[in-house]
Order: C-alpha cells, then structure tokens, then sequence
C-alpha cells in the first residue's frame, strides 16, 4: 500500500495593526548662496530623489520666442565647462542615475534620480549643469529640429490637438496660457544658442531656485554635500516675479476641430476655476472624484456601462499656476473620446449627468468610495521617493506651505458629501463650459448643435 505524502501548511498570515500615516514632513534650510532647502530622510529607500524649481516661468519667454524656455531645459544635459554632451551623458550612466527637465507655466523643473551610494557624483554633476551648462551652438541646434519634428505629431495627436485649442478660447491671446506650452513652429524656429543663454542668465539663479532631497539619508552628510556641489552655484540675487493673474472666457461654447473621415471624436470639456489656496479646492477634489475620477464614476457609469460610448471619459482638475495672493488659477476638465456617430447622443448623456447632479446631488455611498480612494491609497502612492519629492516640489512651486498635503489628507476625510456636491456643481456648470471636439464636422455638427449647448464654429485642422 503506498504510504500518502503529508505536507506542512504555514498558518495564513494575518493583516497587522494598522498603523497611523501622514504625509512627510520636510526639513527646511538655506544654503549660504540663498539656494533654498527641503529634505526629507525616508529609510529604505535607496534611491534618491532631488527635485530643482527654477524660478522661469513661461511668461517671462520674449516675445516671438515662446519654446525657449523648454529648449534651455533640455540643454542642461547637453554638456558643461567640464563635460561635453556625450561625457556628461556618459557620466550619468556611471552613476545610474537619470536626469530630466521640462518647463510649465510656473517655472521650469530639473529632476534626478540616483543611487544614495553615488549621490555626490551625481549632485556634483547637476550642480555642473546649472553653474556652467555649454549651450554649445550644435546641441541647440539640434534641440531646435528635434522639437520642430515633434511638433506635427502632436497635432496629429486628436488629444494634444483638443489641449492646444482649448486654451487657445479660454485665455485671452496676449496671455502666455493661450499658447502652446513648448512654443510653435514659428517660434521655436526663431531659437538659437544665444537666446538660451539670454534667457539662462536673466531668470536662472540659486537666490530664487529651489531644492528638494528626498531618501534615505543615513550615512549623507547633506549639508556638506550640498555645500560643495549646489552651494558652488553662484548667481547674482533677485525678487522671485510677480505672478500676473489668470484671466480667462468660459462662456459655454462649442468648437470642433474638423478631421474629416474620423471614427472618433475627441471631446475635452473645460473652464477656468479655483487654484489650491481657495477653501473649496478639498471639496472640489471629492466631487469632481466622484463625478469622473475612476472607472465607477458618474460618467463613465452612463458613458461606457449604461450606454456603451466610450472606452472612459475622466473629469479632473489640474493647477495651471499657483498664488497665494488668489491671481492662480486651475483648469477643470472632461476628457474622452467617444465614436462618431454617437457624439450627439454621448454629450447629450453627459450635460444630462451635469444637469442630475446639480438637481439631485451625490450619494453618500459616492462619497465614501472617493474618500477610500483619495485618501486610503496614499501611503501606497507615496512608496518612493520621487513621489514624494515631485508632491513637495509641486507646493513649493505652487507656493504652499510644508504641511499641505497632510492638511489636504485630513480635509478631504472631513468633507461631506453636500459640501462635495456643491463644489461639483460650481466646477462644472451646465452653461458655463467651452466644449473642444476633434472630430469629423460634417457628421457631428448638426446633432451637436441641436442640443443647445452653445454656439458652433468649426474650425481646420492642421
């Protein structure tokens, strides 16, 4: 008889004691440059993050050169005084580390990631960049086509196409947030080595920039670090710029952008709203959640479940430029593509979901799903460092204060789900929307002006 093999079952684990969690705290300093400090120790991670805010928004670009600003942060890691483009390139492999730059409406952001093991190396050669980047005339030059190349894909792009068009209606056009955020084919055209270097020296300096460290930092000795590698930084001092104000027009509007023949249309629904200082912004993150934050949404339970439109379509809000002297603003938007034929009917649905919402309010059961997902998911969103250093980053640039995000925590736990509603209804009002559609005018301009959601201009794609 042959004899049953026995195994050994472990007991199945079972979840600890939960264990409270709040957003990090940064520490805060000033090195003797007037290069401003944030860090933060996190243990464990090994990887760490810095984060460098360069007070050089894209309103400062001159005139007729808009895209510089993009075209100089790609430069940084185009060679230094010491390293050509291809030894500085080479030098950062050595360290694993990567090292980005783009520019935004605030300013403009450099972001490294390396190994705590080789951190000065590789703050050695950030600090390179930013003290003597060469700006050599061949690597802007080459800057200068790679983003003219990039430029006709992106309109060909029915999403980024939407973007462009929107903020050309909602902001006036002498205001920067009209144009294209890494300039046009006309401007960027314009741009050359000396431009960048113009630029560089006027608005990049250690008296208005800003640092943010965050990993762990066990065996680092950061302030000396920082002191022979960022702290060599030298720049004359200067006043950070006034931030001018967001103007914008949200009278409800339609314009489609004509693609003739296209199966799908693209749909980006905004105005112009509140940025984070504004008291209602907690309530405004649950609401506009619960109206098309994630896949049980509102819209996408009617859009994509009930009636089969769309694949999703997503309402959010995201800062554009930040004051504490309420001059910021944020765009709130909706987002999605839905087939031709239906584009009718699918925005009909939607301005009905507006229109039930601000009649009938959101559930308690809404709110409490949004609440579990903003809020219970953080300790898991906020696992790396550079999660962490992008957040502290985005409240410095956005000039808030250290303790933000925790706050933001704690608020959106306490918002009801009345004061949720009210923020939903304000941020999407049934007739204060400018509606974008890339798509095929020939189908879809009749069916969308006959639901009366403003007037229709159509306009030619490029």
């Amino acid at each position: 008889m042959t004899e049953l093999a026995t195994m050994d079952l472990h007991p199945q684990p079972q979840a600890g004691e939960a264990r409270p969690w709040a957003f990090p705290a940064p520490g805060r300093g000033t090195l003797d440059n007037g290069l401003t400090v944030l860090r933060c120790h996190r243990p464990g991670q090994q990887v760490v993050a810095v984060e460098v805010l360069l007070d050089a928004p894209l309103d400062a670009e001159p005139a007729g050169l808009d895209g510089v600003a993009t075209i100089m942060a790609r430069a940084f890691s185009e060679g230094t005084d010491k390293h050509s483009a291809e030894d500085f390139a080479a030098e950062l492999e050595r360290c694993g580390a990567t090292l980005d730059a783009h520019a935004d409406h605030p300013g403009v952001r450099i972001s490294l990631e390396v190994p705590v093991s080789r951190l000065p190396k590789a703050l050695g050669l950030l600090a390179d960049a930013l003290r003597a980047p060469a700006f050599a005339d061949g690597e802007v030059e080459r800057l200068v086509r790679n983003r003219l190349d990039e430029i006709p894909h992106e309109l060909a792009s029915p999403a980024r196409r939407a973007a462009k068009e929107l903020s050309k209606e909602l902001f006036p056009a002498d205001s920067r947030m009209s144009r294209p955020r890494q300039g046009t084919e006309e401007t960027v055209a314009a741009i050359d080595s000396a431009a960048v270097r113009a630029f560089y020296e006027k608005h990049v300096r250690p008296a208005t920039a800003t640092v943010v460290v965050v990993g762990d930092l066990t065996d680092v000795d950061l302030d000396a670090l920082l002191g022979d590698t960022l702290g060599a930084w030298t720049g004359s001092p200067a006043e950070p710029r006034p931030v001018p104000p967001v103007t914008a027009d949200d009278t409800g509007r339609v314009v489609i952008v004509d693609r003739p023949g296209a199966v799908q249309t693209q749909l980006l629904i905004g105005r112009v709203g509140p940025d984070r200082h504004d008291r209602v912004w907690p309530a405004q993150v649950l609401g506009t959640y619960c109206l098309g934050g994630t896949l049980t949404s509102r819209l996408d339970r009617v859009l994509r479940e009930e009636k089969g439109y769309t694949y999703g379509v997503r309402a959010f809000g995201q800062v554009l430029r930040s004051a504490p002297e309420g001059t910021g603003a944020s765009l709130l938007a909706i987002s999605g593509s839905v087939d031709t034929p239906n584009t009718g009917p699918a925005l009909a649905d939607l301005w009905t979901v507006l229109r039930t919402l601000a009649e009938g309010g959101l559930t308690d059961a809404e709110r409490d799903v949004a609440v579990q997902n903003l809020v219970g998911v953080a300790p898991l969103k906020y696992e790396t460092a550079a999660a962490v250093a992008g957040t502290l980053a985005d409240q410095v640039e956005q000039h808030l204060p250290d303790d933000y995000q925790a706050t933001l925590y704690r608020q959106l736990a306490g918002t009801g789900t009345v004061e949720a509603t009210a923020a939903a209804v304000n941020a999407f009002p049934v007739d204060r929307l400018v509606t974008v559609l890339v798509g095929d005018a020939a189908q879809i301009e009749a069916p969308v002006a006959a639901l009366g959601i403003g007037e229709v201009t159509v306009v030619r794609a490029e």
